[in-house]
């Protein structure tokens, strides 16, 4: 079977290359978490504990053992599917992650889906019109995504649509008081409003998306807008491109058939990098706008050291990550099929 899916294999090739790779961040993670400083048995057992209330404290959480058995007992139970429990919210841990993922993930695409319709457009007329108003105007745009914080973005936004011009709601959260959560379904509100029909509720999450969206969209368009330009460019320069005009094929085929073509490969690869730089550095947006991901809910943790909560969040974004550099392997050969996985 494998013979005649060459594809399949490649896939497969791929998944078994990331397995040293989630290993390492197993490993990485769990020594990381036992040097962070400060002792969680100490926080838990209460200020007013004495040392034989926190020894008991240390033993019930299992850190009176050695690293290498804490460690084997950890392997142990990821066999089992079992991340452990959150010390702070006293749910499991892979419970808590799957309630909170589709929240980061929801308003990470919806940042990068918005992005992408300013940025891409942006650098094509940027590249097509080199020294205009538009060229200009793509610089502005990406200088002020790079140097502007998300944290003063989200926070200027906040003050201008809701504190002085009143049209944005309050930016608490993923619904306003006023409507009621949609049937889970797939976690994402949007998604899961418009399976039940209810326009409303969608509606009324759409409208606590735009803000916090809006604030990681201009901070992840700008390499887009940087990288299309950059890609048209060099495309629109090559000698493949010199000879359709020569062949007389017309201006918009030359461009989007053959010039954007070509430059959408690294476009993949930075959108690649993009979604997975945005959805671990969401967390500033989450914090302004009170937004219940997963990135609020990993620094809860580092602060009272849940070694479980912050470890099961490092596994789950490596498994996002290696998931994203499998998708974009296959989009690689989808773009060009002149890149096949057979040639890397």
């Amino acid at each position: 079977m494998l013979r005649t899916h060459p594809r399949l294999r490649a896939v497969l090739l791929r998944c078994a290359q990331a397995i040293p790779v989630v290993v390492g961040v197993v490993v990485i993670s769990f020594v990381l978490t036992r040097a962070l400083p400060g002792d969680p048995a100490v926080y838990f057992a209460g200020v007013m504990a004495d040392e034989a209330s926190i020894q008991e404290t240390r033993v019930a959480m299992g850190l009176d053992k050695p690293l290498p058995q804490q460690f084997l007992i950890y392997v142990g139970e990821l066999m089992r599917g079992d991340l452990g429990q959150s010390l702070t919210s006293g749910r499991a841990v892979a419970t808590d992650l799957a309630n909170r993922l589709p929240a980061s993930l929801e308003l990470t695409l919806t940042a990068l889906l918005l992005a992408c319709a300013i940025a891409i457009p942006l650098g094509v007329l940027a590249a097509t019109r080199p020294g205009t108003w538009v060229d200009h105007l793509c610089r502005v745009i990406v200088t002020a995504g790079v140097s502007l914080p998300t944290f003063f973005t989200g926070i200027v936004l906040i003050y201008v649509f809701y504190y002085l011009l009143g049209i944005a709601p309050s930016p608490l959260g993923r619904l306003d008081f006023i409507y009621l959560e949609p049937e889970h379904v797939t976690g994402f509100y949007l998604i899961d409003a418009a399976i039940a029909g209810d326009w409303e509720t969608w509606w009324g999450a759409a409208k606590q998306l735009i803000l916090p969206a809006g604030t990681l969209a201009l901070f992840t368009l700008a390499p887009v807008a940087r990288m299309t330009r950059a890609a048209m460019l060099t495309a629109l320069s090559s000698d493949f491109i010199r000879t359709a005009r020569a062949a007389g094929l017309s201006r918009s085929r030359v461009l989007y058939g053959y010039a954007f073509r070509n430059a959408l490969l690294p476009v993949v690869t930075t959108l690649g990098m993009v979604f997975s730089f945005a959805l671990g550095a969401n967390v500033l947006v989450e914090k302004v706008f009170a937004w219940p991901g997963i990135g609020s809910y990993a620094v809860e943790a580092l602060v009272v050291s849940d070694y479980a909560a912050v470890q099961g969040f490092v596994l789950a974004m490596a498994l996002l990550f290696v998931l994203l550099n499998l998708v974009i392997d296959l989009l690689y050969t989808a773009i060009d099929p002149r890149i096949g996985f057979d040639s890397k």
